[in-house]
């Protein structure tokens, strides 16, 4: 599992992955994460850093989330690109004057179509099952991302324990 994920991170195009990171510097936008099954638990692990980091993040569909509006980011995980709701989310977002961001392995898919940054996640031959090396690599990608972003502040660590929760 390492080295399949670690030959697919050397694939990753390093100018995709800084416009996502250039996308996520804005520190006002507020950010809603979606993706389906297992790809939507890996938008929740990532959704919790960025809170960690102080972005304002919500959770597509749970009841705290707000509606998408102008301004607003929108970050979808999706290895088909074409999941309908996923589709859905996406437009609307679109049609409110949202940023739409896409993690996908279907570069040329109807999300990366519809998105206003692609990070084409470049998955190949797996032993895995499903899309596990999917899913992997886009939280891996993201975490890094979110480690760019905090090594531009000051105490990030404690900063982000700070934010951790303490009703566990």
């Amino acid at each position: 599992m390492g080295q399949e994920i670690g030959e697919l991170l050397e694939r990753i195009d390093p100018q995709a992955f800084a416009a996502v990171a250039d996308a996520f510097r804005e520190e006002g936008r507020r950010w809603f994460f979606s993706g389906q099954g297992r790809s939507g638990l890996a938008a929740q692990m990532a959704a919790m850093r960025f809170m960690h980091l102080g972005r304002p993040v919500h959770f597509v569909g749970e009841v705290t989330a707000p509606s998408v509006r102008n301004g607003d980011g929108l970050l979808i995980i999706s290895g088909s690109g074409e999941t309908p709701v996923s589709l859905s989310y996406a437009k609307i977002a679109k049609a409110e004057g949202a940023r739409v961001i896409t993690l996908t392995h279907k570069p040329k898919g109807t999300l990366a179509g519809i998105a206003d940054v692609v990070l084409p996640v470049p998955v190949s031959e797996t032993k895995q099952f499903g899309g596990s090396l999917f899913e992997q690599a886009c939280l891996l990608l993201l975490d890094a991302v979110v480690m760019q972003l905090a090594s531009g502040m000051a105490d990030a660590h404690g900063t982000m324990a700070y934010r951790h929760t303490n009703l566990q």
